[in-house]
Order: structure tokens, then C-alpha cells, then sequence
């Protein structure tokens, strides 16, 4: 890379791996460490850690424009895929005119804020919206500039909307509580963006289960996707326009109505779902083959028996490293195994303390992994034991704060 008195490289110019020193906020601010077959970057606050190969502070100004020398060893923008966390919404006005493949933006609003992206050349964009900060909304690229832009927008739902052309898909993936036994997720108003034809709905497989009812302000679906726990199955049977449906990681599709349900289907999927559900699905599908052979694909596999879900998703450490979460299991099988025997709070108190101690000098505990264990102490004061009386949630966290150090 040149010195702070010469211009830019060209752009595409740099196409090896090596480290490059960058003015992303400032001359010379980072260093760029680019290795042979990566083809993302990710940018965030120095909280992020390893998960950031650039550190920048959430409100930092950021010039986009210095990845513009960058290309990948064909010749394509690099990097491919970005993913940033901060307030700098100036990577939309960098699209207009560089295309980006697939955004992910974590944005750190302390105001509401207002992101154009009409005239950005983006491919795909994931926003994921915690439970703080302001409101965003978000002009909506034209679909003239990129007819198959697809969004995604994950976390407190409530604090985003959305104005302009519809995406050519949108997936939603609300953020719901761990407990399958909680009130049904109701979504809330969307605004312009009940007006997409093809949506996708995400969800954990034994989380808080989401009402289908907000289908109903979808009256353009064509194609829909559900993966994980939903309720009210029965008010698919309003959907008899769609022309794709896709069920994947679904426990319960016992309220489903019959695939006659929807006489324009030319393809259904159904994968890792129940599975009396699915043998039953299975039949009807031949059954729809005889009458309308199927145009697209059109299968129902991975049927699972009730047990596979509780061993796959019942605990909160299936997307941790398989390295802590053997160490997670197994500190909870020990947990379990000894509260199955406490016939006192105090015992109780004992195995709950002795399963988050071990967590203590563990590194890579961080707010995540936090929350996972305080879900799995929880999920262990819930579980069988002798003393007669039930264990709070309230008596379980406070044993848990009181002994952890993460």
C-alpha cells in the first residue's frame, strides 16, 4: 500500500493475500490482514473480539471507499460478504455505486434513523436489531437497480419498518423467548412490507412458538418458508394461493392442514419434521402426484421421533464450539444427575452452584454463552428432584449470579 502523500491504488488492484495498511477511519488507521479463500470481512466495536477482523467504535466514521482497491483473484469486488456493527449507514451510499454482495448490519442506533438504500446495488441484506437504541427505517432499494434484492431482518422486530419497492424475498426471525410454553409470539405491523410475495419465517425448533395468524396481512404470498416452532398451523389453510411451501425443524405439525389445502402448489418441502406428521404427508403427497404431477421439487424427509428434538435442541449449547459445549453437557448431565437426588433447597443450591462455578475459568463465556447458561440453569431447576416443593426461577437465577464470574 502506498504512503499517506500518494493516491489509492486502482481500483481491483490488490488481489494477493497480505496485510495492508487502510485509512478506514482515519490515515493509516488499520491494518488489513487478508487471507488466500476468505472472502468476508467483518467490522465492530473491540467488544467483538476475534469475531471482528477490523475494530472500530460503534459511532466512528468509516470510509468505505478504501475496499474499492481490493479484488478478489478473478477480479470481483472483495470483500464479498461484510458484516459490520455501528452506526455508519455510509455503506449504502458506497453501493451505489460498488455492488455488495451480502451485508449483515448490526446497527447501533441512540436515535432513530432513516437508512436510504433506493439506489443501492445490494444482493443481500441481514439486519439484526437488538432490544435497545432507536428506531430504524429503511428506504428499500428500487428494483430496477437489483430485481432480486433479498432482506432479512432479525431481533426486536418493533424497532424497524420499511418504505419503497418490495424485496424479492423477506425473512423475518423475531426474537422469541427459549420457553416452548410461553404465550404465542404475536409479529408486530410491518407496515408496506406485508406487501412481499415470497417470506421467510424463522424460529427456534422448541422456542416460543409464533402465531401464524400474522399471515393474514400478507395477501400477496406466493412462496412461504417456516423453519422452527410455530401455532395456529390451521390458518394455513387461508394461503390456498401459494405456490411453494417449504417446513423445515418443526416438532409439532399435528394442526397442519391437508396439502389439498392448496391446489396451486408446484413444490413442498418438509425436512426434520415430526414424524407422524410426516408419513402423513408423505401419503398425500402421492396421492396430490396422481391428480397434478408435481412441476418443481416435492419431498418430505428426516422424520424425527419426539426424543431427537430434546437431544438436539433441548439444551442451549447446540451452536456452541463442539469443544465447550462436550464440556457444557457434561457439566449439566452431572447437575442433573445430582439435583435428581437433593431433598433441600440447600442441595439444590449446591448442584446449580457447582454446574456455573465450572464455567469461571472458561474462556470464551461471553453475554451469549451468559445467557445460554443462566436458560440452562433454569432448564436444571425444572428438572426431577425430592424436596417436595418447586424451585423458583427467581431462587435459581439469584444462585447463579451469586457464584458466576462472566
Amino acid at each position: 500500500m502506498p504512503n499517506d502523500n500518494q493516491a489509492r491504488p486502482p481500483a481491483g488492484s490488490i488481489r494477493e493475500a497480505g496485510r495492508y495498511p487502510i485509512d478506514l477511519t482515519g490515515p493509516r488507521s488499520h491494518a488489513l490482514v487478508r487471507k488466500l479463500g476468505v472472502g468476508s470481512l467483518s467490522i465492530g466495536p473491540s467488544q467483538l473480539g476475534k469475531k471482528a477482523d477490523l475494530h472500530v467504535e460503534p459511532d466512528a466514521h468509516i470510509d468505505w471507499t478504501v475496499f474499492e482497491a481490493f479484488a478478489t483473484p478473478a477480479g470481483s469486488p472483495w470483500p464479498r460478504f461484510l458484516h459490520y456493527t455501528g452506526s455508519d449507514a455510509g455503506f449504502f451510499d458506497w453501493a451505489q455505486k460498488r455492488p455488495i454482495e451480502e451485508m449483515a448490519w448490526v446497527p447501533i442506533l441512540s436515535a432513530d434513523t432513516v437508512a436510504d438504500a433506493i439506489q443501492s446495488n445490494l444482493h443481500g441484506l441481514y439486519i439484526e436489531l437488538d432490544q435497545s437504541g432507536g428506531r430504524l427505517r429503511l428506504k428499500l432499494p428500487k428494483r430496477q437497480v437489483f430485481e432480486y434484492f433479498r432482506l432479512s431482518v432479525a431481533g426486536d422486530l418493533s424497532r424497524f419498518s420499511a418504505t419503497g419497492d418490495m424485496p424479492y424475498s423477506l425473512t423475518l426471525a423475531p426474537r422469541t423467548s427459549r420457553r416452548k410454553n410461553d404465550a404465542p409470539f404475536l409479529l408486530p405491523d410491518l407496515g408496506e412490507l406485508h406487501q412481499v410475495t415470497s417470506l421467510t419465517l424463522r424460529n427456534a425448533p422448541l422456542g416460543q412458538p409464533i402465531s401464524l395468524e400474522c399471515l393474514n396481512r400478507f395477501p400477496n404470498l406466493n412462496s412461504l418458508n417456516l423453519w422452527g416452532n410455530f401455532c395456529d398451523l390451521d390458518l394455513l389453510a387461508h394461503q390456498a394461493q401459494l405456490t411453494n411451501l417449504e417446513l423445515r425443524f418443526m416438532p409439532d405439525l399435528s394442526d397442519l392442514p391437508p396439502l389439498s389445502s392448496w391446489p396451486l402448489l408446484d413444490s413442498f418441502i418438509a425436512y426434520n419434521v415430526e414424524e407422524i406428521a410426516g408419513k402423513r404427508l408423505r401419503q398425500q403427497m402421492k396421492t396430490r402426484a396422481n391428480t397434478r404431477p408435481w412441476t418443481d421439487h416435492a419431498s418430505v424427509s428426516q422424520l424425527r421421533k419426539p426424543e431427537w428434538w430434546t437431544t438436539e435442541f433441548g439444551r442451549p449449547f447446540s451452536s456452541w464450539p463442539k469443544h465447550l459445549a462436550k464440556l457444557a453437557n457434561e457439566a449439566y448431565n452431572v447437575a442433573q444427575a445430582t439435583l435428581a437426588q437433593a431433598r433441600s433447597f440447600a442441595d439444590a443450591e449446591a448442584a446449580i452452584t457447582a454446574f456455573t462455578v465450572r464455567f469461571n475459568t472458561l474462556k470464551g463465556i461471553e453475554t451469549t454463552e451468559r445467557e445460554d447458561l443462566g436458560e440452562a440453569v433454569w432448564q436444571l431447576s425444572q428438572s426431577d428432584h425430592l424436596i417436595g416443593q418447586p424451585i423458583t426461577e427467581e431462587m435459581a437465577q439469584s444462585w447463579f449470579d451469586a457464584a458466576r464470574d462472566y
